[in-house]
């Protein structure tokens, strides 16, 4: 046969820097968006602060689907107009608001959310017995900042015996279900698996992925002094897969758990959006200043074409860039409030009620409802606040894991500790409630929960034991 030259058509999907920007984009708050937007209008000429009545990413944007019920999207200045004229008369039917400062002011103190915290939290959402999560709970205290596990698994679990007495291959298997949790990459044992891991959660037909993984399985380490064509000798693959893999490679993140920590004093966190009530429909909006107001200088465009050639290379470039910035800005609004218009229509009791009627929701199944990866749901709601009726509170309050009651329905954890602060609240205080007692109660009303599971959730809740609850007089 001869060689004979035949079109074909392909779909790619690159991690471009517009797509790792708006990855970057969606998983800061409010505060931390405006730093960056910020820096970005200093360094690029093309970029200025837009004026009042100039139209910015967003705005005049319909994100509702097609089928998107009433309750859908309005635009940020809408928000606050109904919600100063609407806020009253809807607290009084619903009751008191719930905020814990009882006042129900836009600003609130920022709460540091630590690696661990964020890894326990998705620990709890997934569907775990509770050999496997008090496995993960050992697993995730094993972890250092930089989301590795840097403990030897074996040492590990004959550390924790006879409490948990449980084998390597156990907790190998608890381990990589940790390792699917976000941030990508975290629970590595090595620079080599993280970047692995990254590299796994991307499409298969990422340019260079496949060699990429093969470069962590092998010479990740001697990179630097072997060079591309190192790579392409060791490998046997072509320069072009060598130089794709290993800018694949400089895109991915070496300190998955560095994005979490400790947060500067003073922090302050501002909502994302707004909730209300409008005529008996719940209603979402961008909180007023959630949306940077950036534009353009359409001006350049005209240098552009009169500019020397070197000029007009720069030129272009900050205009590309500046068109990435908005489109990512767009996108990360866009996003934000079809998980959270989600989020009002699954928990619009937890609304109108409280904690007592949150019901189970994952990750999973957002994502699932939406058409989006765990992970990029898990980036939106990350450090994103929602003011409300019953106060200012992060978007993670919506989340919340669960046990199967007697009627066939199902409750949350956080609807059962609600229920648990209450019983406790008003028992004798003479005759302080023990956690049998509690679970007894609970089964009455529907609820079966074990004595140690309500022990677990009191001590979650930081009530003492009944011994210690116990007043005479």
């Amino acid at each position: 046969m001869k060689p004979r030259l035949s079109p074909a058509l392909q779909q790619h999907l690159v991690l471009t820097p517009q797509l790792r920007q708006a990855i970057r984009l969606l998983q800061l708050s409010t505060v931390e968006l405006e730093a960056e937007v910020a820096e970005a209008v200093a360094s690029n000429p093309l970029l200025d602060w837009a004026e009042e009545g100039e139209p910015t990413p967003g705005e005049g944007h319909d994100a509702r689907d097609a089928d998107a019920p009433p309750e859908t999207l309005t635009l940020a200045a809408e928000a606050e107009d109904h919600w100063d004229r609407d806020a009253e008369p809807w607290q009084e039917r619903i009751g008191p608001s719930s905020d814990r400062d009882g006042n129900d002011e836009m600003e609130h103190p920022a709460v540091a959310e630590s690696l661990r915290d964020h890894l326990l939290w998705q620990l709890h959402l997934g569907h775990f017995s509770q050999r496997d999560t008090n496995i993960g709970i050992a697993l995730i205290d094993a972890i250092d900042d930089d989301g590795y596990l840097r403990e030897d698994l074996e040492e590990l679990a004959r550390s924790l015996r006879p409490d948990i007495d449980a084998g390597l291959d156990e907790f190998l298997q608890v381990l990589h279900r940790i390792q699917q949790f976000d941030p990508v990459g975290v629970g590595a044992r090595d620079l080599g698996e993280c970047l692995r891991l990254q590299l796994r959660a991307l499409p298969a037909d990422t340019p260079g992925r496949d060699v990429a993984i093969l470069v962590t399985a092998g010479p990740l380490q001697r990179l630097p002094k072997i060079g591309i064509d190192g790579v392409c000798q060791e490998l046997r693959c072509d320069r072009g897969e060598a130089e794709s893999a290993v800018q694949l490679l400089r895109s991915l993140d070496p300190r998955p758990g560095s994005q979490h920590g400790e947060l500067p004093a003073g922090t302050y966190v501002t909502p994302d959006c707004v909730i209300w009530r409008q005529q008996g429909l719940w209603r979402v909006a961008l909180a007023a200043g959630a949306m940077p107001r950036v534009a353009i200088q359409h001006g350049y465009e005209q240098m552009i074409r009169h500019a020397s050639n070197t000029d007009a290379d720069y030129l272009r470039g900050r205009l590309q860039e500046a068109r990435w910035l908005l489109k990512g800005l767009e996108s990360r609004a866009d996003t934000l409030l079809r998980v959270v218009r989600c989020l009002v229509r699954e928990q619009a009791a937890f609304l109108e009620f409280g904690e007592q009627a949150l019901h189970p929701l994952t990750l999973r199944s957002i994502a699932a409802e939406l058409g989006l990866h765990e992970s990029t749901v898990s980036r939106a709601i990350a450090r994103k606040y929602v003011r409300t009726p019953r106060g200012t509170i992060p978007l993670r309050d919506f989340f919340a894991s669960g046990i199967e009651t007697e009627g066939g329905g199902s409750a949350s954890s956080t609807a059962i500790q609600d229920m648990i602060r209450k019983l406790v609240a008003a028992e004798d205080p003479r005759k302080p409630l023990s956690d049998a007692r509690l679970a007894d109660t609970l089964k009455a009303d529907g609820v079966p929960v074990a004595r140690r599971t309500v022990a677990k959730y009191r001590e979650a809740l930081h009530i003492p034991a009944s011994h210690e609850r116990v007043r005479i007089g």
